[in-house]
């Protein structure tokens, strides 16, 4: 072979023929590698919900803290969101000066029409505190934007949105309050720990548990700095109930019905049943457990148990979350000693039954009456209300803010479960400790940890009117002899009994200064 042909032919089989194939792999792996990008910014895409909020792999739940207007899918939310939206937006106005956001956190995604209602109740409350704060003739410095922060209904769906939340505190957010949280549970309160040891401020609307609450007796002080709650433990609650109990006896003989395994809700309570048996006037016949399950039948074999107590036994102490609760009364109410009459005497937690359309309302026309603890009232401070502990002015602050026709819409209104009253307590807490808490010189907006800096001192003068009633917090961030209405759950609604206190009377001025 020729020189010449020598080259040509290394060129063609050394040289050529390798780098061909080179380019080739090379461009394939261009091609395959850009094919996964594509993949997985359309994944990315399909997961996101909103701006803030996506769908982790595998899930269901849209989680998250929406920046921007979403409903989550029930369009129940539409109307408030959209209302919400609108203030938001109003804030980008350099004539309404500086803002900070508050995070109403709650279960948005729940499957379940109970929780929902609630949902939808706090939420309207919530955004009816943000207007009042906003356009309220007194101190609107600094305005407040609201966002929704979904913590999900799984065991560990809340450390989304709480991992955004906290990195939200800076910036253009200025995050300075997370309200809400929802029931008393292990999740939410692994949440309240996480955002609480960041130094953010939390205010609990309906969380009750006794373990969700700082300075309780033989535990750490206060395991969550920062945290305030408007409504009263369930310790106070069953005091209230107590007092109720003295002076509206039913028989003289009890029986406490008690989830096993219990929650943080449902142990505090039966805990504190423990205690009102001591101190009213009844004794306890017998205890019955049951197993928190769809498919249980205790409550089948307690409905026997509950027949064969002496005629003088009226009362059952019932220790278990809203949908055992549903499940005990539809079963009383097919029980067979009809003619024998009995109260349900039970928590707060009740108060998701006012609209579930599955508790059977005929049960409660068989000599079975539910009376509950609820967080709020509207008819508590209507008719004859106490002198203090609260006033019908306090209540008709958010009358005035429902009936403004300039504020956006909301949607049906409903208020006998407590939830908008209390949605919207919460939410004026939190506005008081931002407008209260130290801000630095040259700053419009208060440092992060000042804010639960501010709750051991809303007391006296300073207390909170709320339509709930007072609200005078103790060092620990609880509210101290905090009205508590007793309320009866009737054929369609809610029915108002009377106003009870964890003291035993209703709290003063001298009270108020200095909670215990």
């Amino acid at each position: 072979m020729a020189v010449g042909g020598m080259g040509s032919w290394v060129r063609e089989h050394v040289w050529e023929i390798p780098l061909r194939r080179y380019l080739s792999l090379g461009l394939a792996v261009v091609l395959v590698a850009g094919g996964v990008f594509g993949v997985r910014t359309v994944m990315r895409e399909v997961r996101q919900c909103a701006p803030g909020v996506s769908r982790p792999a595998g899930g269901k739940e849209c989680l998250g803290v929406a920046t921007g207007p979403y409903d989550f899918g029930q369009k129940r939310f539409s109307k408030v969101v959209g209302s919400i939206r609108q203030e938001n937006d109003s804030l980008h106005d350099p004539k309404s000066g500086s803002y900070v956001t508050v995070a109403l956190m709650l279960p948005f995604s729940s499957p379940e029409t109970t929780d929902l209602n609630d949902v939808e109740h706090q939420l309207q409350g919530a955004y009816l505190a943000q207007y009042w704060a906003n356009h309220d003739p007194g101190d609107q410095s600094p305005k407040i934007r609201l966002v929704l922060a979904n913590s999900g209904t799984g065991k560990d769906t809340w450390k989304t949105a709480v991992h955004q939340l906290e990195g939200m505190t800076g910036g253009k957010d200025r995050l300075r309050a997370v309200v809400g949280i929802g029931q008393s549970t292990d999740a939410n309160e692994a949440a309240v720990k996480e955002l609480t040891e960041h130094d953010i401020a939390v205010v609990g609307s309906s969380i009750t548990a006794d373990s969700l609450a700082n300075g309780q007796p033989g535990k750490q002080p206060d395991p969550f700095r920062g945290l305030a709650r408007v409504a009263p433990t369930n310790a106070d609650e069953a005091r209230a109930l107590a007092f109720y109990a003295k002076a509206n006896p039913n028989g003289n003989k009890a029986i406490l019905v008690y989830a096993n395994p219990g929650d943080p809700y449902t142990n505090s309570l039966k805990q504190s049943f423990g205690t009102l048996l001591k101190g009213s006037p009844y004794t306890s016949v017998l205890e019955q457990p049951f197993t928190p399950s769809e498919s249980s039948h205790d409550f089948q074999d307690i409905k026997h148990t509950v027949c064969d107590t002496p005629p003088d036994t009226h009362t059952i102490l019932f220790a278990g979350r809203h949908a055992d609760l549903q499940r005990f009364v539809n079963v009383l109410g097919d029980r067979g000693c009809k003619e024998h009459p009995f109260q349900i005497l039970t928590g707060d937690e009740a108060s998701y039954l006012t609209y579930d359309k599955d508790l059977d309302q005929e049960a409660l026309q068989q000599n079975l009456a539910v009376l509950y603890t609820s967080l709020a009232h509207p008819d508590a401070w209507v008719d004859n209300p106490p002198k203090t502990g609260g006033s019908t002015d306090d209540y008709g602050t958010l009358r005035k803010v429902l009936n403004d026709g300039k504020r956006g819409p909301i949607g049906p209104v409903a208020l006998d479960d407590g939830q908008l009253i209390i949605g919207f307590d919460a939410v004026r807490l939190a506005v008081e400790g931002i407008r209260r808490a130290d801000t630095p010189q040259g700053e419009d907006i208060p440092t992060l940890r000042s804010v639960g800096d501010v709750w051991p001192r809303v007391v006296g003068s300073l207390k909170l009117p709320g339509a709930s009633g007072w609200i005078c917090l103790n060092k620990h961030g609880n509210p101290y002899d905090k009205a508590v209405p007793i309320v009866k759950l009737a054929k369609g609604g809610a029915q108002f009994v009377q106003l009870a206190w964890p003291k035993g009377k209703p709290l003063d001025k001298s009270g108020c200064l200095k909670p215990e």
